[in-house]
């Protein structure tokens, strides 16, 4: 599917793709999500020395989080195909954000191919001016608005919120997203009549035949043993001992019967985890590692542990550890960002990083990851405000 987003002289365009033969032996949607915001949308050339658009940089790759968000859970369980969506600001007038519009013409692209998705996706911002909410905003409007707030959803349900706020209330935030969502609808009951034009049927052909009685078969063999698991209210380590072990027999125990079924058994006894360990914290009070519902893990923080940094301190709570570093510099070190709307210059920017060996494996080491970068900038809003 491909398609054309116009707002003003704002323009947008999405693609999204699949292979034509799905991957075997994975357990998860093999969806991926690319947005470019391309300097030549502004009349502008890149601030690099090739003077080419390169990697994404930070903002984009928060907007492909964005993206993939409410798209992903509204794919059809079992879809395994590699899918691919890819969307670029061709043209830009300085007027909005284009977040919205990338959410919205990415769900359009997906929507009008045979990709299985079964709801149309729209997103809007929401602003609050002098005490009013704003559909839209502009980005001079932006600058009074104590709201920041991207709403995606379908024409049901909100399917994901994003954003900051100065200090609104609870109630206040709430009206927020409706007010938001009330333009989702309009739109994606027009992306509704738009799928009905372009007629293209969902492919459902390889998406696997659900076994007839496997889950009862699963929470019946499994449900006293996970019962089990969760009351041992041991350590971490040793509960995570335990739950590979049962893992392992979980799967022994269907192996003969269901051997090319893999990925469906470990769904179902998944879900029997999740389950049952609601079940425990809702019927007894007490969470899975001992805590009752009102309380925490410990917390400790030992400050100033790097004799030579600016700043730092060591968070403990629980069996989890961060180190934060701060460090601080003149209006020259302020981070300079090349964006479609000019150059931006942060004086506050918090970096975080999560290494493989933090949870005792492997793995890539080096820029950071779309995690990453999404937690960090997560942080980072919730800290700026305070400065």
């Amino acid at each position: 599917g491909a398609v054309v987003l116009s707002r003003g002289d704002t323009i947008l365009y999405a693609t999204a793709s699949r292979d034509k033969e799905p991957k075997e032996k994975i357990d998860f949607l093999p969806l991926s999500v690319e947005h470019q915001e391309r300097f030549s949308s502004a009349g502008l050339t890149s601030g690099s020395y090739n003077k080419r658009d390169g990697r994404p940089a930070e903002h984009e790759v928060l907007t492909c989080r964005l993206i993939d968000r409410p798209l992903r859970p509204l794919i059809a369980d079992g879809w395994r195909h590699e899918t691919q969506l890819l969307s670029w600001v061709m043209s830009y007038d300085g007027e909005r954000s284009c977040d919205p519009l990338a959410i919205t013409a990415s769900s359009a692209a997906l929507w009008i191919s045979d990709v299985p998705l079964s709801k149309p996706v729209a997103a809007a911002m929401v602003g609050y001016i002098d005490g009013q909410f704003v559909l839209n905003p502009t980005i001079k409007q932006m600058e009074k608005s104590k709201l920041n707030l991207t709403v995606a959803g379908t024409k049901d349900a909100v399917l994901m919120i994003e954003g900051a706020a100065d200090f609104l209330t609870e109630e206040q935030m709430i009206d927020a997203v409706s007010f938001g969502h009330s333009a989702i609808k309009t739109l994606c009951t027009a992306l509704e009549e738009f799928g009905a034009i372009v007629g293209k049927e969902k492919n459902l052909s390889t998406l696997p035949t659900v076994i007839e009685g496997l889950e009862d078969e699963v929470n019946e063999a499994l449900s006293t043993k996970v019962e089990e698991l969760w009351n041992e209210e041991g350590k971490k380590k040793d509960l995570s001992s335990s739950m590979s072990a049962l893992s392992k027999e979980a799967w022994s125990m269907f192996e003969e019967k269901y051997p090319d079924n893999k990925n469906e058994v470990m769904g179902y006894y998944k879900k029997l985890l999740s389950k049952k360990m609601y079940e425990k914290a809702k019927n007894t009070g007490i969470r899975c590692d001992g805590r009752k519902l009102d309380e925490v893990r410990h917390i400790d923080i030992e400050t100033s542990l790097l004799p030579k940094v600016h700043g730092s301190a060591l968070f403990t709570r629980g069996e989890t550890q961060a180190i934060a570093t701060a460090t601080l510099g003149d209006s020259g070190m302020k981070q300079k960002i090349d964006k479609i709307d000019g150059l931006e210059q942060k004086r506050f920017y918090l970096q975080y990083t999560f290494p493989p060996s933090s949870v005792g494996e492997t793995g890539r080491v080096g820029a950071p990851g779309r995690r990453e970068i999404g937690h960090g900038n997560l942080a980072e809003r919730a800290l700026a405000s305070t400065i």
